[in-house]
């Protein structure tokens, strides 16, 4: 195949950001259309009965009669409507993810090895499970419980809470694009690996100021100020943590058993 002009790659690229764009807006307005079996799915956190609450003990169902934890209200005209758009984009961007990374795929592919291109498809596939993942350890442990203490914390009796939509949202939306930032690092700890950027002995020596950094990064993401539920964040990200450090060694293991000739393939290039 002849090299690309330089106006041919532009062209690849447009086609590489407005076909995800375009898949986007599809996905955001058939979450748009879905409106009920979307906010029924985000708002289960706040019903007593849900699945998170009926497992863990001292949560279970209080019987009360609005089956709701919260009393959700909202403040603007305009605010209900504005939230169910923002929401919309949101759960499309999420579908749309895997189109985009396999577009983004596409376009670099032509220039990598075959190597490489085997190691980035790999990367595009476990990144997206991993923010999922991330996701869904949101949804199914750390929210329901911040939730359950922020909605019954008070200062004082005289003040009751009174919880807008887009509060629930906002803290709904926030914690899982963290959580499912934080579960990305097993994959990028392989993938520096895999280039050479990264070793198992620098995670081993700096595991104690990893524990740090990660306790102040929990504290950051985690809206509320109790122990428990900081511990629900940063225990997760610990093992995560430690994941990174067995895939890296791994990785090592496998570089030093197959080693590289780089001269004979820039050579070749």
């Amino acid at each position: 195949m002849p090299p690309m002009t330089f106006w041919e790659h532009i062209d690849e690229f447009r086609k590489a950001l407005v076909y995800p764009l375009i898949v986007l807006a599809l996905f955001t307005i058939v979450a748009f259309l879905l409106k009920e079996p979307v906010f029924d799915i985000l708002l289960a956190p706040n019903s007593p009965d849900f699945v998170t609450y009926r497992i863990a003990p001292g949560y279970e169902y209080s019987g009360s009669s609005d089956h709701v934890i919260l009393n959700l209200i909202s403040t603007e005209l305009s605010a209900q409507f504005l939230m169910h758009m923002k929401v919309s984009f949101y759960v499309g961007l999420i579908f749309t993810l895997p189109y985009f990374f396999y577009k983004l795929f596409r376009y670099v592919s032509p220039g990598l090895y075959e190597r490489e291109r085997r190691y980035s498809a790999q990367v595009v596939i476990f990144s997206f499970v991993s923010f999922i993942a991330g996701i869904m350890m949101n949804y199914f442990i750390i929210f329901p419980f911040s939730l359950r203490f922020l909605a019954g914390y008070q200062v004082s009796t005289q003040v009751n809470n009174m919880i807008t939509i887009g509060s629930y949202m906002g803290t709904l939306i926030s914690l899982s694009i963290a959580m499912g930032v934080c579960f990305e690092l097993p994959v990028m700890a392989w993938l520096l690996s895999k280039l050479g950027l990264l070793k198992s002995a620098f995670l081993k020596k700096y595991r104690k100021h990893a524990v740090i950094a990660i306790l102040v990064v929990s504290a950051i993401i985690t809206p509320t100020t109790d122990a428990f539920t900081l511990l629900l964040v940063s225990i997760p990200i610990g093992l995560l943590y430690e994941l990174s450090v067995i895939i890296t060694k791994v990785s090592e293991r496998k570089r030093e058993s197959v080693p590289i000739n780089l001269g004979a393939q820039f050579s070749n290039k």
